[in-house]
């Protein structure tokens, strides 16, 4: 839920918070848009984390120093993909064995130990297990690995892989192994086969060689339960189904699956037929909230529409009605888009749904005009309006509403927090080539822009949200990020497109990176005033950790730049601290 108990850094003195010590970790490649997603583990004063080559790395908490590090080093099938960080795993006895497993873009998993950095010999073939090996279809020119962080159950490590989602991808299965050998324990299938649920959603022999449905965003584990989440991306190919027709579960589900077996308990559908690269981009977050007067163990889901879908943990039942609503209709020969799509009915969205002349930009005459006359050629109007050839204006957009880094709760307050994407994009569709299998691929997928590259829609851009779950209600709404050169010419914070997450401390304080702007800041969780902000070297797209050490509270943050929003690229872990007479009170 990444809430904290931690309180020495709070909201009167967050102001005094100060650089501890920051450790860049090498790695970075000339000519690559390299990144660090990894969010920090920190156990027993040890802190763990990922270079922008995945190697692991192992540091003092307190002073940022090297212990050890691991390098995989590149395999022929590497993928560049980004790395979210690592998992811990401990058998229970004292002097017990210690475990960082973790898995990288060619689809390798390793074991190491956790005090030396050395592979497990015990784990697979002398500390790695090839994920590709026991894939029933040839994966040779195949993305296959991992970005986010397993999950850890008892003695299994349990993981969503990353695969392409083009028109020939690799399955999304989930998949467990067992953390002493490597061996593999259970899978459970995304693209139901024959005789299994949920094959009827799919026509024909569409879930033939089928790939997407994935978990790329992680999971999430309820321990006493003995249930793994998953937020399950789109069927592919993203943007045509004409050869896919039908509602193709289990893509775009939330699955609640029994964590020793693979077993499916329950699921819900969210996104039908799947054309907009609408995934569900991060694992559900387990909360507690007060509902109807009762208090209810639930996960709150968040999706790339705004959308916030609250389930009961062990039934799935929706905590907030679902209903149905009619979608528009393709226009592109061969397509049958979903005739309805599902809402719920509390809480509200939390980003702007469709695009229209009422939505464009109005931060400059010229930028309005700019939209508005290439508007006259494209397809737009509601959400879940359908990819064509002529261009359809998408919002939201591929990138959200929220993203891969989910959210942050807290549990004394039943108050979730987003950060979130609010801009349209483009997607024009192009009819392929004789040659190929397919009928239609995408010839333009890009942020719809003004004629100096600012998004096509009125501000804000970014949002920072604190949702009331227990209520269903949206309790403040703040512009994250800015755009120097836009405050300079007078226009308020406009927020800006942003990718990492939040954590939510007991100090009162919210902790977030992630905007273009490069800035660290904190925010007071009740108004979602910013108390306090830091300029980077690089933007941090990443979550934090907050944690103590010798009585002394620390967050830390990557600050990585690249990914998505291409700017800048560093390879730095930055820790921040209150001055050490501070520290003491």
């Amino acid at each position: 839920m990444r809430y904290s108990t931690l309180n020495q850094i709070n909201r009167t003195n967050v102001k005094g918070l100060r650089e501890a010590w920051t450790f860049h970790t090498g790695g970075l490649k000339e000519k690559v848009n390299s990144a660090i997603q990894c969010v920090p583990v920190v156990i027993e004063g040890v802190m763990y984390v990922t270079s922008p080559d995945t190697q692991v790395i192992a540091l003092d908490a307190a002073t940022g120093g090297e212990l050890w590090r691991f390098n995989p080093k590149r395999g022929d099938k590497w993928r560049y993909l980004y790395n979210r960080g690592v998992a811990y795993w401990s058998d229970g006895k004292a002097n017990g064995a210690r475990r960082i497993l973790f898995g990288i873009p060619d689809g390798r998993l390793y074991s190491l130990d956790a005090r030396t950095g050395k592979p497990d010999s015990a784990f697979g073939k002398e500390g790695v297990v090839e994920m590709r090996a026991g894939i029933e279809r040839n994966l040779t020119d195949l993305t296959y690995g991992t970005t986010s962080a397993p999950a850890v159950f008892e003695d299994l490590v349990i993981l969503g892989l990353s695969v392409g989602e083009g028109h020939v991808s690799a399955p999304g299965d989930v998949r467990a192994f067992d953390v002493r050998t490597g061996k593999a324990v259970w899978s459970f299938r995304t693209v139901p086969q024959p005789g299994e649920f949920g094959h009827e959603t799919w026509a024909k022999d569409s879930w033939r060689e089928r790939g997407g449905a994935n978990a790329w965003g992680g999971l999430s584990i309820d321990v006493r339960r003995g249930l793994v989440f998953a937020g399950l991306g789109s069927a592919a190919f993203d943007f045509y189904g004409g050869d896919r027709h039908g509602d193709n579960l289990f893509a775009n589900s939330v699955v609640a699956l029994d964590a020793r077996t693979g077993k499916r308990i329950w699921h819900h559908q969210l996104v039908r037929h799947d054309v907009w690269d609408y995934d569900l981009p991060a694992p559900p977050t387990l909360v507690t909230v007060t509902h109807n007067g009762k208090r209810r163990e639930a996960v709150a889901q968040v999706t790339k529409t705004g959308h916030v879908f609250l389930f009961d943990r062990a039934t799935g039942q929706p905590l907030f009605e679902i209903r149905e609503k009619p979608a528009p209709q393709s226009d592109v020969p061969g397509e049958q888009t979903a005739a309805m799509q599902v809402y719920p009915v509390k809480p509200p969205a939390f980003v702007r749904h469709g695009f229209s002349e009422k939505d464009v930009t109005d931060i400059s005459p010229a930028a309005r005009d700019f939209v508005l006359d290439k508007m006259k050629t494209m397809r737009f109007g509601p959400i879940f309006t359908p990819p064509s050839l002529r261009g359809t204006i998408q919002m939201p957009g591929l990138h959200g509403g929220a993203t891969w880094s989910g959210a942050s709760f807290d549990p004394t307050t039943g108050l979730l927090y987003i950060n979130a994407n609010d801009m349209p994009w483009q997607v024009y569709l192009t009819e392929a080539t004789p040659d190929k299998t397919y009928k239609f691929g995408a010839r333009g997928i890009s942020w719809f822009k003004d004629k100096d590259g600012y998004p096509a829609s009125k501000p804000p851009w970014g949002t920072l949200n604190a949702i009331d779950l227990n209520r269903g209600e949206i309790k403040w709404q703040v512009p994250l990020g800015e755009y120097p050169e836009l405050v300079a010419r007078g226009l308020p914070p406009t927020g800006t497109e942003n990718f990492g997450g939040s954590i939510v401390t007991a100090g009162g304080l919210l902790f977030i990176g992630s905007t273009r702007d490069e800035k660290f800041r904190a925010f007071d969780k009740a108004t979602g005033k910013m108390l306090w902000e830091h300029k980077l070297e690089a933007g941090a797209y990443a979550a934090p950790s907050t944690y103590s050490v010798n009585g002394r509270q620390y967050v830390v943050i990557a600050a990585g730049g690249g990914g998505k929003l291409a700017t800048k690229t560093s390879d730095a872990y930055v820790a921040f601290a209150l001055p050490q007479s501070q520290s003491k009170r």
